[in-house]
């Protein structure tokens, strides 16, 4: 009977992966509207428990899930999230949304990459340019994570749409808007000369990677725009292509930009936003997005956790655990806070309106799959001097500076990434149990799940919702309309 028994990688990922799936899946209601819990920290959880460090039932590196495996998973996952996020943003979003956005693709990702930079120098003792680096890949916000508590749950309709909407267009570019970020350490690193650096960073990396996978992704969605209308117009696509359309042109612009070598996230955002003007929308009014989100995410984060590399967390280089947790408390600390809540004061972001909305949007800045997928694209540049990387790191051959980034660099960004999945992912709980308890208890809901009045300090714009907002302890007044949705 035992020689039956055929416990190989596919089948016990078969088995342990649609193990989660299917119980998250039939405690999904409760889940993300009761106790207003999403899928992200709770497969990296149960990732742990049934990974190396727990019951040993999922062994990626054992299975040999190397590198290049890992860059290329995290490079479709977030690809499929950014098309996305940029099929599901209003019309004319970016024209009427433009400062904020060029605030927080702006000074704001530019803060945060130089405070992490600076704080990464000082707690692990490396040179600045190496932290740099390491900052680079933390720079951005997670399209993942993000759309996981902003979107198909109870908590976010608590939160206005304008905040929503700026949030998840943020996370939908700056995954691509943080690749010059990165090639100017890995420019400065590597020694190029002064005209090695114009020419890899401005002529590749600004202009060709950038530029050109903007007007590409815009062509490529246009253009798939007009087929798909001409094709639905006449009844020549099928119900269950129309729904399979998303998820192909997706893949396809995904694979379409890393062929060509230009910026992945930047060329599937534009496609999603090329493809949804006029609001043609081949998942409108349907679930496949939820579901693909759903079974694609939360596999991703159940591999994440039986993946994150402990043994390395301990006295490798200068990585101790009380250097992970100090960064990983000072980065969330002072990576967004301090330069959103100064512009807010400036009144540089006309779309936060109250001090409250300032703080979520300086807090809520997830930190995820982005960051896993540039750490592995900067360990292939040093490595190899292109996007291919190797299996592991190679224990010699670099410069000395390389060589440490390379090893530092995976260990670092995981134990963040792992921090940041579980406080964002928790935060919803926190801020609805915190509202719960800062009430007075004849005005209190039911605890669980009976939260629905919007959070307190927010303004409720263009969604006929009126609320009194608090802002510093300040009477603001009631807003009703203040700011009609596209204006």
């Amino acid at each position: 009977m035992w020689s039956q028994l055929e416990p190989t990688a596919p089948h016990l990922t078969y088995l342990v992966v649609t193990t989660f799936l299917i119980l998250y899946a039939v405690f999904s209601v409760m889940i993300r509207n009761r106790l207003h819990l999403s899928e992200p920290p709770l497969a990296t959880i149960f990732g742990v428990i049934v990974g190396p460090q727990g019951i040993g039932l999922l062994q990626p590196y054992k299975w040999g899930f190397d590198d290049s495996v890992v860059h290329e998973v995290t490079r479709l996952i977030a690809g499929i999230q950014c098309f996305s996020i940029g099929l599901e943003l209003p019309q004319r979003y970016f024209v009427t949304r433009w400062k904020d956005l060029f605030m927080f693709l702006g000074p704001i990702m530019t803060f945060g990459w130089l405070v992490c930079g600076v704080l990464i120098m000082i707690v692990f003792e490396i040179d600045f340019v190496s932290a740099l680096i390491i900052s680079a890949c933390l720079t951005p916000t997670d399209p993942v994570l993000a759309a996981s508590v902003l979107a198909n749950s109870q908590f976010s309709t608590r939160v206005p749409k304008r905040i929503r909407d700026l949030l998840s267009a943020e996370s939908g570019c700056n995954d691509g808007v943080s690749f010059p970020f990165l090639y100017v350490g890995l420019c400065i690193l590597t020694r190029s000369t002064v005209g090695g650096v114009f020419k890899k960073w401005f002529l590749i990396t600004i202009l060709y990677q950038c530029g050109l996978g903007i007007v590409l992704g815009l062509a490529v969605g246009h253009i798939s725009n007009r087929i798909y209308l001409f094709s639905n117009k006449r009844g020549m696509i099928g119900e269950a292509s129309n729904l399979a359309f998303y998820l192909l042109l997706a893949i396809f612009s995904t694979g379409l930009a890393s062929t060509l070598g230009v910026d992945d996230f930047l060329v599937t955002f534009c496609a999603g936003l090329g493809f949804s003007h006029g609001g043609n929308s081949p998942t409108a009014n349907t679930q496949l997005p939820i579901v693909i989100d759903l079974v694609l995410n939360s596999t991703l984060f159940v591999f994440f956790g039986a993946m994150v590399p402990w043994s390395s967390f301990a006295h490798l280089d200068s990585i101790t655990p009380l250097r992970l947790v100090a960064i990983l408390v000072l980065i969330l600390l002072f990576r967004r806070i301090p330069i959103v809540l100064s512009l807010f004061k400036l009144n540089l972001l006309p779309s936060v309106l109250t001090t409250t909305e300032a703080l979520f949007c300086g807090h809520f800045g997830p930190i995820g799959v982005g960051a896993l997928f540039l750490a592995i694209e900067a360990r292939a540049q040093l490595e190899t001097d292109s996007s291919l990387p190797l299996p592991h790191p190679p224990p010699t051959g670099l410069p000395i500076e390389a060589q440490r980034t390379v090893v530092l660099i995976w260990p670092i960004i995981c134990f963040v990434v792992f921090g940041s999945v579980i406080v964002h992912g928790l935060s919803t709980l926190a801020i609805s149990i915190g509202g719960h308890f800062a009430r007075h208890e004849g005005e209190r809901a039911p605890l669980i799940g009976a939260e629905r009045e919007g959070l307190h300090g927010m303004v409720f714009d263009g969604e006929g919702e009126t609320m009194e907002v608090t802002d510093d302890g300040e009477e603001q007044g009631l807003y009703r309309g203040y700011l009609q949705e596209g204006t």
